[in-house]
């Protein structure tokens, strides 16, 4: 469905934003004055539309700050966090562009901002991996440090720790969840600050989260749940195939092959080019990716995957792709799985697939536009697949 522009991504893109009106990341007429000042197609009045909307609304949550009013300035901070974010969404590509490095570093201190005036209270952590560390936050259900059920949220190609509160971690917490957000490899601080590209062995990292999140007093180690969110509907079910400490998956979408998704959205000798190595149209296949890349938005997609895999070609993407797959993988999850497709969500291509691979205990729910929710992530009425997500979860988790 059309919205407010023509071009698809950029119409997907601003929903994204205002979707997140639902826990406190927006307000639908900012984002409706940010979309008057954007043009077609064109990136630059794209950033400079959010970015100075943005400054507005962090001066005045600064304001209200210095006036003691910590409900104003809290809102203020998700609101400004969530316009930074959008801001630099179209400049996501290798060589990066100082304005998203400058975008994501104010994206990131207004949510810390944020966090400041959570009840209950929240804390910036930093969880050890591979001798560095992975940027998060731990949200709290209550200030009492008991053990409650626990949810890891795990993000996707270009979403934050800071983001995934807003799309399910401050629902999370609302219905007693101790909740766990952080960058892994690919994703915000880890990719913009640390350079840590995407791996496809994604238990490797959730290891790590999880030695971390069992040793605090808010984590009941018996009731860890991860909910993935975009790409994140690939990560967690690839993490949740080897680790045995996760005691239900979330999967938003589902998706049981990248490559296969891939295959679904390229003319059909690039797919079976890709397929059959051997007869792989080296020249012919870069050279049609070359034209598409640079394309604002049919390309964005292409430039956004190569930073996040550090690969400086299309077709090094494409073939890279075929290693991020569940397939002989998601027999082997054994934890009850929630597999959550959009209607109109193309990233979800292979949700029923991977549905149909589980063996473990499992539940298929696909989002309607009829009721709101047909984009990607439930974009439109995030809410909804809060209530039917964590009521599952609710349940699952108490047997």
């Amino acid at each position: 469905m059309s919205l407010v522009f023509k071009d698809p991504l950029f119409d997907a893109q601003w929903l994204r934003a205002v979707g997140h009106s639902s826990y406190g990341g927006a307000e639908v007429g900012e984002c409706f004055a940010a979309a008057t000042r954007i043009k077609e197609l064109d990136a630059r009045s794209w950033f400079e539309a959010w970015y100075s909307l943005a400054e507005a609304v962090l001066g005045e949550a600064n304001k209200s700050r210095a006036a003691g009013r910590p409900v104003s300035a809290l809102r203020g901070y998700l609101r400004a966090s969530n316009y930074f974010r959008a801001a630099y969404t179209f400049l996501f590509e290798a060589p990066v562009d100082s304005r998203l490095i400058d975008a994501y570093r104010l994206h990131r201190s207004a949510f810390e901002n944020a966090i400041n005036f959570m009840t209950p209270s929240a804390e910036r952590i930093a969880i050890p991996y591979a001798n560095r560390e992975l940027h998060g936050y731990l949200f709290r259900a209550a200030d009492e440090k008991m053990p409650r059920p626990t949810v890891i949220l795990n993000g996707g190609y270009d979403s934050t720790a800071e983001e995934t509160y807003l799309f399910s971690g401050a629902a999370a917490v609302a219905r007693g969840y101790t909740c766990v957000a952080f960058d892994g490899p690919g994703q915000g601080a880890a990719l913009i600050d640390a350079q840590m590209v995407f791996r496809p062995d994604w238990e490797a990292v959730i290891g790590p989260v999880i030695d971390w999140a069992i040793a605090r007093p808010e984590v009941d180690p018996t009731r860890i749940a991860i909910l993935g969110i975009s790409f994140g509907g690939y990560l967690a079910p690839r993490a949740a195939s080897s680790e045995s400490r996760i005691a239900a998956c979330i999967a938003d979408p589902g998706e049981f092959s990248l490559f296969e998704e891939l295959k679904s959205r390229v003319p059909g000798f690039v797919a079976r080019g890709i397929s059959e190595e051997g007869r792989l149209m080296t020249g012919l296949v870069n050279w049609m990716m070359t034209r598409r890349i640079r394309h604002p938005t049919a390309g964005w997609g292409l430039r956004r995957a190569m930073w996040v895999h550090g690969v400086d070609s299309p077709l090094a993407y494409l073939r890279l792709t075929r290693a991020y797959t569940n397939e002989g993988r998601a027999e082997q999850i054994r934890c009850p799985t929630l597999i959550c497709s959009a209607e109109n969500d193309e990233i979800g291509v292979t949700a029923r697939r991977l549905y149909e691979a589980l063996t473990c205990e499992k539940t298929l729910i696909t989002f309607t536009s009829k009721e709101g929710a047909g984009e990607h992530c439930e974009a439109g009425s995030r809410s909804l697949f809060n209530q039917r997500a964590f009521d599952w979860l609710g349940r699952v988790l108490a047997t």
